[in-house]
């Protein structure tokens, strides 16, 4: 796009609001996208000025604007037409990595988790809460009965779509919360008509899956990537043990998995002992040995230009992350498939930890890690508390993908 067509979107207006998104001047980058949100749900387009002062918005000026900013503690500037169009032809010169990406629409929001989680169980619905971003809690039943169909963005909650119940057994077989769950997911199966809840839960992955051919768009963090990638790879093949669906697995399971199904893995080789905490080779949490102090992944640069699509997922007012651990952590780079950019990696180990890629006509960011701001989160501990970290780089990656569909559609390159 043309410096013309700027100036013309915005020549109605005397004053534009831009809410920039660098280190030094925004005192809540997670409550800017909260607010560019907000006025796309009120029908309002903006422009996310792609790597221009760490991934600014731009927006028509109003007193509402201002003052719901101001309510927020969003920083804010307002500059006038002419201030306006020397950013945009700054960001529209060859010479200069970056972009301006117009946002059209607010995507109306799915998290798939189950009934009874507290929002601050999971990262995206903390953040979600906290940015006043609004979405819908769905499950197995209305995915199985095509809800997704209403929704432009998923969030898989820490799922295991194995039916191995998230592979806690050795520590907290005998915990009553885990006898509950298991109860209860075995109750569900049934209702919906399955024998085991592992064929429940890979009915439900390729509900998801058929999603994201159609055109959706699916971000998962945690146990959620690896164990939906292995349940559409080992769909036909009975992976679990005894303890988890009442009898053995088939013989010889590992040559059976179809690594063709699955969305960005490949190659990996499955955890068989119920006993281990891992569900496969894919997860780096074991392998690896990083100091907490030392524990930090780098975002990958691309050309605004001409690769929109991961500049946008990496924007951010710093390319150096602080690394977080989680049942799933990160990702093997030998178990990634080819055409599967990675957006974030360690440079310690190399291994990954934010990917992407395209299946279909849709899009899939895989994230590992439980909680940004939480090193290694133990089952109990108490829920961050993001007001005491509004600028988290960490959480800032969540909300580039939530906003991402709302972009005007672009062709990733790969």
């Amino acid at each position: 796009m043309g410096i013309l067509f700027f100036l013309l979107s915005f020549s109605a207006f005397s004053s534009q609001i831009l809410i920039p998104m660098d280190a030094e001047t925004q005192e809540n980058h997670l409550k800017a996208y909260g607010i560019t949100y907000w006025m796309l749900d009120k029908g309002i387009k903006a422009q996310w000025l792609l790597n221009y002062r760490g991934g600014s918005f731009l927006l028509p000026d109003s007193a509402e604007l201002r003052k719901e900013c101001q309510i927020r503690g969003v920083s804010f500037e307002v500059i006038s037409d002419q201030k306006t169009g020397e950013i945009l032809e700054e960001i529209s010169s060859p010479s200069q990595n970056m972009e301006a990406v117009l946002l059209e629409k607010a995507p109306r929001i799915a998290v798939y988790s189950p009934e009874g989680h507290k929002p601050w169980d999971d990262a995206v619905t903390m953040v979600l809460t906290y940015a006043e971003i609004p979405y819908e809690t769905i499950y197995d039943e209305e995915v199985l009965n095509d809800a997704l169909l209403l929704f432009d963005w998923l969030h898989l909650h820490h799922e295991d779509f194995t039916g191995q119940y998230g592979k806690f057994y050795r520590s907290y077989r005998t915990a009553p919360w885990y006898i509950e769950e298991k109860k209860q997911a075995e109750a569900l199966a049934s209702r919906l008509g399955y024998d085991k809840v592992s064929e429940e839960k890979l009915a439900v992955a390729l509900k998801i899956r058929d999603y994201v051919v159609g055109g959706g768009f699916m971000f998962a963090m945690c146990s959620a990537t690896d164990s939906f990638d292995i349940a559409l790879a080992a769909q036909g093949v009975d992976i679990a043990e005894p303890m988890f669906d009442g009898d053995p697995s088939d013989a010889d399971y590992q040559n059976k998995i179809d690594y063709r199904n699955s969305f960005a893995f490949s190659d990996f080789i499955l955890e068989r002992d119920p006993m281990v905490y891992e569900f496969s080779s894919i997860d780096m949490t074991s392998k690896r040995r990083i100091p907490m102090d030392a524990d930090y992944f780098t975002l990958m640069e691309f050309s605004a230009k001409w690769d929109p699509i991961p500049t946008m997922l990496t924007q951010n007012h710093t390319m150096l992350v602080k690394g977080f651990m989680g049942q799933t952590t990160s990702y093997d780079p030998r178990n990634i498939k080819p055409t599967v950019l990675v957006l974030g990696a360690s440079k310690i180990n190399g291994e990954a930890k934010y990917l992407h890629g395209i299946k279909g006509n849709g899009f899939f960011t895989f994230y590992g890690g439980h909680d940004p701001e939480d090193y290694q989160h133990m089952v109990g501990d108490p829920k961050t508390e993001l007001e005491l970290h509004p600028t988290s780089p960490g959480y800032r990656l969540i909300l580039n993908n939530v906003l991402f569909p709302a972009a005007k559609k672009q062709k990733q390159k790969t």
